[in-house]
């Protein structure tokens, strides 16, 4: 049998049609697929299997290397060395060798940062919980139980929505790692809800008048909280704007002339220019003073943290997602359970209550409106907003300072 020429080959790829295994002799063939992919395949028969390994790609490995590679593969078969599995296990033994902060830091990097509207939330639980506890082991290592473990521990620090997300990134994570072949078995696929923060039920929860004057004194007179906390707690609650929003809100934004906050769109939500009362712009304008120069309303106060030992520089140019959630635990105000999220439905809450239309009222939420209404209706209540939310902060500074009665319902008023 005649042995191939390079000139042959350049002629076949040149030509572009496929070409089925034409020997070299020795086991060595050349393939073009029908995508137009050249490759050196040595073929051999051991213990009566027909058994194929793939030696490179042409032009990258030339003819004359491809015989070399053929030789020594045919030397090993001789000896009953089965050489594609051999190939196999070493590209197993390779990727093994990944870490999980390797796999998660890729993942996150194709899937998160690319796709997810909230990066910085999946970041946090990765950085504090995950990684921590998983990060330098090779991701076949993993146990259940490790898992298990990660999920337990946020449960038992009272956060179980947070243990949910941590199920499902861990998830995510590793299923991601098992297409790349990084492992066989996703060492967190039989979890379930039950296994972390339970099933989440909807949050009815909403501060009144008397717990919004409670808190305001308590915050008042907690030493630690700090005024930039306080100041940011009021414009969370006067702007029915998601605690994200402002953290990662930017002065160029803030327009104090119109008195109007321009707030960009995202998967999640249209944008919208959000009315701001003059309480609300002088609470910005002492946050001003506070961000000393920073492009952020509320820039970061720490320009590194900890992780297993060693100072990182933070991940973001503002304050944690995590700031107002531990500032809020400093506050002894001896309510009922509440969180930072639950400051929006307290807004709603009293606007209805303020006698707010229920559209206006959505809008302020920046809340598409549904149905049919929501797909006729496009009307944007920007002047309706403006007037609802100045009610809004007004009945917010006469909480603050103890005078509840001041401020009554739009109809109210128009009748008065």
């Amino acid at each position: 049998m005649a042995r191939l020429t390079d000139a042959q080959v350049r002629s076949w790829v040149r030509a572009g049609k496929p070409v089925a295994g034409k020997s070299d002799g020795g086991g060595l063939t050349f393939t073009l697929s029908k995508a137009g992919a050249a490759v050196w395949v040595f073929r051999y028969r051991l213990n009566g299997k027909q058994r194929e390994l793939t030696l490179g790609r042409y032009p990258q490995t030339t003819l004359g290397a491809a015989r070399k590679a053929a030789t020594a593969a045919r030397a090993k078969v001789d000896r009953g060395v089965d050489v594609a599995a051999e190939k196999q296990k070493e590209k197993l033994e390779a990727k093994s060798a990944i870490t999980v902060e390797a796999l998660a830091e890729d993942w996150y990097a194709r899937e998160i940062v690319a796709k997810d509207a909230h990066p910085e939330v999946v970041r946090r639980i990765l950085d504090n919980d995950i990684l921590p506890a998983i990060g330098r082991l090779n991701p076949p290592d993993v146990t259940p139980r490790q898992c298990g473990a990660i999920l337990e521990k946020i449960v038992k620090r009272g956060a179980p929505t947070t243990a949910n997300d941590a199920l499902r990134y861990l998830r995510r994570v590793f299923a991601f790692g098992r297409k790349r072949h990084y492992l066989e078995h996703n060492p967190i696929a039989d979890f379930g809800l039950s296994d972390a923060g339970g099933k989440e039920e909807s949050r009815e929860r909403a501060l009144s008048r008397d717990e919004l004057t409670a808190l305001f004194k308590a915050m008042r007179e907690t030493p630690n909280l700090g005024r930039n906390n306080l100041l940011a707690f009021k414009i969370l609650l006067a702007t029915c704007v998601r605690k994200r929003e402002l953290v990662s809100a930017r002065w160029d934004a803030i327009d104090a002339e119109k008195g109007v906050w321009h707030m960009p769109g995202s998967k999640r939500s249209p944008s919208i220019d959000i009315p701001l009362a003059a309480p609300v712009l002088a609470w910005f304008q002492e946050l001003k003073v506070f961000a000393a120069g920073s492009d952020y309303v509320l820039p970061a106060r720490l320009i590194v943290k900890r992780r297993r030992g060693q100072a990182i520089k933070s991940r973001f140019p503002h304050i944690s997602p995590d700031t107002l959630n531990v500032a809020l635990k400093r506050v002894n105000h001896g309510l009922e359970h509440f969180t930072v999220h639950d400051m929006r439905r307290t807004a709603r809450m009293h606007l209805a209550a303020l006698d707010v239309p229920r559209e206006v009222a959505e809008r302020a939420l920046n809340h598409k409106l549904k149905g049919i209404e929501g797909i006729y209706n496009r009307h944007d209540y920007f002047e309706e907003r403006r007037h609802a939310l100045a009610w809004w902060s007004e009945l917010l500074v006469s909480l603050e300072r103890g005078e509840q009665s001041k401020v009554v319902p739009i109809r109210a008023r128009e009748s008065a």
